[in-house]
């Protein structure tokens, strides 16, 4: 955990990402990614003492018409003393019932984010967390790239104008692998996806193509990600001087 705390601080600093007097919202849906994203801010505002605040959020999307239980998610929030709000949603239903989207994780995501920047909002927060991590950033700007043809990615930190938010990305030096380990480590008890498209979506094919890209030609994740930096995309590039690829990465 400890080399995590270091690139979740590595983050913070590089991109701004948590300033004195925040009120920071953390999108927890109980998978690894946000189970990690919780624990390591919640061991920066402790360890590192910094002055902000921090709340956690779920939209509990009641795939097929039943809750998931949290319960692990309220006991890591109640060790840290943090609130944990949970919000019912009929986002499942609408999706799969009402509106049987055929491809269904464009709107899914719309509606997510929109119910979240309110509940963040209605709480007095001024920043909305995600989990998202490396493997996430390679991937989207890939998909963006043979799916759209065009160069681009979510940025570590964005503002949200119409809302008067900023969404930041504290995990986004973190690949995967070293997400999976954490968790195992830790005794993650991850809360499964009852997501009907889950592992059939046009993410999992290109992460499915990286995989394999980075097991025939070892270092392909890397490389990408450092021409992202290194190009500046969307916020990516460093504030300060480089002076070889290694900076970039490291």
């Amino acid at each position: 955990m400890q080399k995590i705390f270091g690139l979740i601080k590595k983050a913070i600093d590089e991109f701004d990402l948590i300033e004195a007097g925040d009120k920071i919202a953390i999108g927890v849906s109980g998978g690894k990614d946000s189970l990690l994203l919780l624990e390591g801010l919640c061991r920066v505002k402790k360890y590192l003492r910094l002055d902000f605040n921090i709340i956690a959020i779920t939209l509990d999307l009641q795939f097929g018409g039943a809750p998931s239980n949290y319960d692990y998610v309220k006991n890591i929030c109640d060790n840290y003393n943090i609130p944990y709000i949970v919000k019912l949603t009929d986002i499942g239903d609408v999706i799969f019932n009402i509106r049987k989207e055929t491809h269904p994780c464009s709107l899914c995501a719309r509606m997510r984010r929109g119910a979240l920047h309110d509940i963040a909002k209605e709480n007095g927060c001024n920043k909305i967390a995600f989990g998202h991590h490396l493997d996430d950033a390679v991937e989207t700007f890939l998909m963006n790239l043979f799916n759209e043809g065009r160069i681009g990615c979510f940025a570590p930190k964005t503002y949200l104008s119409r809302k008067d938010i900023t969404l930041i990305r504290p995990l986004v030096f973190v690949s995967e692998s070293e997400i999976c380990r954490a968790a195992k480590k830790l005794g993650f008890r991850v809360v499964g996806s009852a997501c009907p498209a889950d592992g059939k979506t046009a993410r999992q094919s290109t992460k499915e193509f990286v995989a394999g890209r980075e097991k025939a030609d070892g270092g392909f994740k890397r490389r990408i990600f450092g021409a992202m930096r290194r190009a500046g995309i969307d916020g990516w590039g460093k504030k300060s001087n480089f002076c070889c690829d290694k900076c970039f990465w490291d």
